[in-house]
């Protein structure tokens, strides 16, 4: 995974998008003292069954701030675009565009875009309109021609974005080196307690552990042996 880079934002559609295996990558870029800042399309209010969106919101809010600290990340913004229901479109193209300018970043980092997880696990529409959105965003940022009137509003283009990094990607390229980031990304996941009691029967922190030392173990088949998180990169 390429390393001359000091600032990222990661972008994805819900609370917890970012905790099934990229914080553990997020907590070891922090320790080598890059930044990073979170964007969420959405709370994920339609995420719970057993809770009404109303409730489940600020909840799942709430959670993901925690989670974010667990691993070291300080700045948490939400956008409020509807669960479930988030459509590609130049609303959503413009939103993160906006963020881009604003934040900076040299790596932007968000979740699958294609249609599958790999196999026959179907993506959900947020997961796969988000992250086109964010592909197609990082150009849109660089333009002063597109989405004009963000440089009447003081956000100036910025067209420095070099990497985006795909997390969750049924075809991966390059893998990160997270074995000094695991404990950091199980406190994190856990953080989703309310999210994961309703999601399984497990108890929380196997549930966690488990899930996460698996998928490292399955990157490191193809990574030297090293626990990783995996990532489909796309250079500018």
């Amino acid at each position: 995974m390429p390393t001359d880079w000091r600032r990222a934002l990661a972008i994805v559609a819900h609370p917890d998008d970012l905790e099934y295996g990229a914080s553990a990558a997020i907590a070891s870029w922090l320790d080598d003292g890059r930044e990073c800042v979170y964007l969420l399309a959405s709370v994920g209010e339609a995420g719970i069954d057993t809770l009404s969106p109303a409730e489940a919101g600020p909840l799942r809010e709430r959670e993901q701030r925690a989670s974010a600290a667990a691993v070291g990340v300080a700045t948490v913004e939400f956008l409020g675009h509807p669960d479930g229901v988030i459509e590609y479109g130049t609303a959503l193209r413009r939103d993160f565009a906006a963020a881009i300018r604003r934040h900076r970043p040299e790596l932007v980092l968000t979740l699958n875009h294609h249609d599958t997880w790999g196999g026959t696990y179907w993506n959900t529409p947020d997961h796969r309109n988000v992250g086109r959105a964010v592909l197609d965003a990082v150009g849109d940022a660089g333009n002063r021609w597109i989405f004009p009137e963000l440089t009447e509003q003081g956000l100036v283009p910025w067209d420095g974005v070099r990497y985006v990094a795909v997390a969750g990607s049924p075809q991966p390229t390059h893998a990160v080196d997270a074995s000094s980031g695991l404990e950091r990304a199980v406190a994190s996941l856990l953080c989703h307690r309310t999210y994961i009691e309703a999601l399984t029967k497990e108890e929380p922190e196997a549930y966690c552990r488990t899930f996460l030392e698996g998928s490292m173990r399955g990157v490191a088949a193809r990574f030297g042996g090293r626990p990783g998180v995996a990532f489909e990169l796309f250079s500018r």
